[in-house]
């Protein structure tokens, strides 16, 4: 967890300021940037793992549904894909608003899960602490880990236009990475309690919600993993919006209008979620998704943290150099 942390804050580090460096503002135009003509290869790579990640979300949406009221697990899926279209459709601020509130809903729900553990379990929890465990592998899982969540840096692109200078992109960079694995660490630590035999549980979560036995708070904890799934698959989705409208705005000097974003949301999510999923697409990517995790380190973060962090150093050493002239 904490190579995954300090990856994720120095590419977020990176990955802003090339941002606010090159005037990107989606991840086509950032990507034209760093990588020149081979900018399709991290298109690529985020198309099939998007393939796989929203088909998970709605598959884990329905299982919500269907484990709280009974729904059939069409129906969640459903859920999940009417209210990503809502907060897609109406652009920028829409989502800002989206992600603001579904973030302080989740790390309240984790710290209140914490608490609970701990009240319940900490002599369990002490005791895992002190236990010698086997670390092997750590590297290994630690990169593994931060490729399949780091692209999150570039996907966020479209709500990082408040950034105005360097200073702030050092900023959101080093907050980034902590406040990424705060969720994980709260529940790594719960889950302590009961490893190793939770390893062998399909759902830990369930699980745990089921040991603490609080009815409302497993309605309320499911309620926030929906809203994270809602969170996440926007994100995606608005970050592909974005690069559509600002092509579409630089060829025909129009905006993209809310019922084209809508058109589109619905199309990629009714071709991830159910088509891909009917021609057997999503288990094909799915058995290759540790490689497709270090495609994205080989696409994304090799050329940034050499290329990109070369050109950002360059940028500021002319800048000091230009400075001193004056």
């Amino acid at each position: 967890m904490a190579l995954a942390m300090l990856i994720w804050s120095a590419v977020c580090i990176v990955t802003f300021i090339f941002s606010v460096q090159t005037g990107s503002r989606d991840y086509r135009t950032f990507f034209r940037h760093l990588l020149g003509p081979f900018w399709p290869a991290f298109e690529i790579v985020f198309f099939l793992g998007m393939i796989v990640i929203l088909a998970v979300f709605a598959a884990a949406a329905g299982a919500i549904g269907q484990a709280l009221f009974g729904w059939p697990v069409l129906a969640g899926s459903l859920m999940l894909i009417g209210s990503i279209a809502i907060f897609t459709t109406f652009g920028n601020e829409s989502v800002e608003r989206l992600f603001k509130y579904v973030s302080f809903f989740l790390y309240a729900t984790y710290g209140v899960f914490l608490v609970l553990s701990l009240t319940h379990f900490g002599g369990r929890i002490s005791s895992a602490f002190v236990a010698n465990t086997s670390t092997a592998g750590w590297l290994t899982g630690g990169l593994s880990y931060a490729g399949y969540n780091v692209l999150g840096a570039v996907i966020i692109l479209p709500v990082m236009r408040h950034l105005r200078s360097r200073k702030d992109a050092v900023v959101a960079g080093l907050l980034a990475g902590p406040l990424a694995m705060v969720p994980a660490i709260l529940f790594f630590v719960s889950m302590t309690a009961f490893y190793p035999g939770i390893q062998t549980q399909i759902l830990p979560s369930d699980f745990m919600l089921k040991q603490l036995n609080i009815p409302l708070l497993r309605l309320i904890f499911q309620a926030m993993i929906f809203s994270a799934l809602l969170e996440s698959g926007t994100g995606q989705i608005h970050a592909i919006n974005e690069r559509i409208a600002r092509t579409y705005e630089a060829s025909s000097r129009k905006v993209l209008s809310n019922r084209a974003r809508l058109c589109i949301t619905l199309t990629i999510l009714i071709g991830s979620v159910f088509v891909a999923n009917r021609i057997g697409l999503v288990a094909l990517i799915a058995n290759g998704y540790r490689w497709l995790s270090f495609a994205s380190l080989a696409v994304f973060v090799l050329p940034l943290m050499t290329v990109g962090l070369w050109r950002v150093c360059r940028s500021q050493a002319t800048s000091v150099t230009t400075v001193g002239l004056l």
